[in-house]
């Protein structure tokens, strides 16, 4: 038997849902990755996180509608489920990397960093924006955090950062606003070694 999805009046066959999902969704992989990235400075966390959103969007396509901008769609579901995973990781324990667990066991190398420490995409992130920066982004809170990396580094518009986020334009402005000083107000010391005053 055909599995079918329904969506909105219409029951799509499983193969024109897939057709709508690799045409509206897949060229957004690269910047959902960048985004989980840098939200959560955790290679394998990102990739769970885009991979959770890729089953919801795919589960959840009878809301989207076709022609619209996936962009936005799915980086709001990106943004949810970092959230709900952000919400449960304050509630539990902190991860512990296996590998670091093994050498301190074995005995190996106790100075050695965990290997999380080695993860060449942060890097790579790192890099680019600089340590410092890196820092004092990673250092804001979430909400804040959020808000930076979609105007500034993923150039959404107030309108589209709006409905990503579920606020009102003007909580998006005033966010943005207190976001952006208060990175500033971190940044101020390592501005004046770069000759800003």
């Amino acid at each position: 038997m055909l599995m079918e999805v329904e969506v909105k009046d219409k029951i799509y066959s499983l193969g024109n849902a897939r057709r709508v999902f690799e045409k509206e969704f897949m060229p957004h992989m690269d910047a959902m990755y960048n985004f989980a990235l840098k939200l959560t400075a955790d290679e394998d966390d990102a990739q769970d996180l885009v991979q959770d959103t890729c089953l919801k969007a795919y589960r959840f396509i009878n809301s989207f509608e076709p022609g619209t901008y996936a962009k936005a769609w799915l980086f709001r579901i990106l943004k949810n489920n970092f959230i709900n995973d952000y919400r449960k990781k304050s509630r539990g324990p902190s991860k512990v990397e296996f590998e670091w667990v093994e050498q301190s066991i074995s005995g190996e190398d106790e100075a050695a960093e965990p290997a999380y420490f080695a993860d060449l995409q942060a890097e790579t992130v790192n890099d680019m924006l600089g340590d410092e920066i890196t820092a004092a982004l990673q250092s804001l809170p979430v909400d804040f955090r959020m808000i930076i990396i979609l105007c500034d580094l993923e150039e959404f518009s107030y309108e589209e950062m709006a409905k990503i986020l579920d606020i009102p334009i003007g909580t998006v402005r005033s966010r943005l606003h207190r976001a952006r000083a208060l990175l500033k107000t971190k940044l101020v010391n390592y501005a004046k070694t770069k000759g800003y005053n």
